[in-house]
Parts: C-alpha cells; structure tokens; sequence
C-alpha cells in the first residue's frame, strides 16, 4: 500500500518495470509473487519511502476453516433467493439462519 504520491508513482514504475512479479495492481495497491524478487520489489519501495510504503504478506481465505458452516450456508442460501432485492436482514428474520448482528461482532 502506497500512502503518498511520490510512494504511489513508484509503486506504478515497478508495476510496470516488472510486470512478471505484479499478481494484482490497482491505485495504491498492488498484490506481488510471494517470491524473494517480489519481496526485493516491496522492500526497494520501502527502502526509498519508509512508512508511505506499507508491506503486508497476505494469506490465502479458507472459508472452511474460517468461517463456521451456518455462515457458509446463510451465504448460499441468501444467494439463491427469488427476490434479489431482499436485504439479508429480512430474509434471515424468523429463519435458522445467523443474524446479520452476530455475524458483524463475530471476528474470524
């Protein structure tokens, strides 16, 4: 993540000086190869514009052991309903399903 404008114009120069290593680049951010030259890259960038360069090493999402089941099939079936104008809130109410609530205070 590139915070200020010199640190966001580098970030755009490397995305596009080695677009091999760039996974996902889009404004301020940008998703490099988990390699040693795409670490190269991140701590280049860091190196010239200290803390307007924020590196993160990212994880990928395992909805199986991250999110309980209820949650996982709440989403399917809220998915699949007929009226896809319905907010989640009602559609939950009155169904075995997690409320919206619980769901925000819940952390993963």
């Amino acid at each position: 993540m590139a915070y200020s404008r010199h640190a966001r114009e580098s970030l755009r120069n490397v995305c596009r000086a080695h677009e091999g290593v760039v996974v996902r680049q889009s404004g301020r951010i940008a998703l490099l190869e988990e390699t040693e030259f795409g670490a190269f890259q991140a701590l280049r960038l860091r190196e010239k514009h200290g803390d307007d360069i924020q590196v993160e090493r990212t994880e990928p999402f395992n909805e199986f052991a991250a999110v309980r089941s209820a949650v996982r099939e709440a989403a399917r079936v809220y998915e699949d309903r007929d009226t896809p104008a319905v907010p989640y809130e009602r559609f939950a109410a009155g169904e075995e399903l997690p409320d919206p609530e619980s769901m925000r205070d819940a952390e993963l």
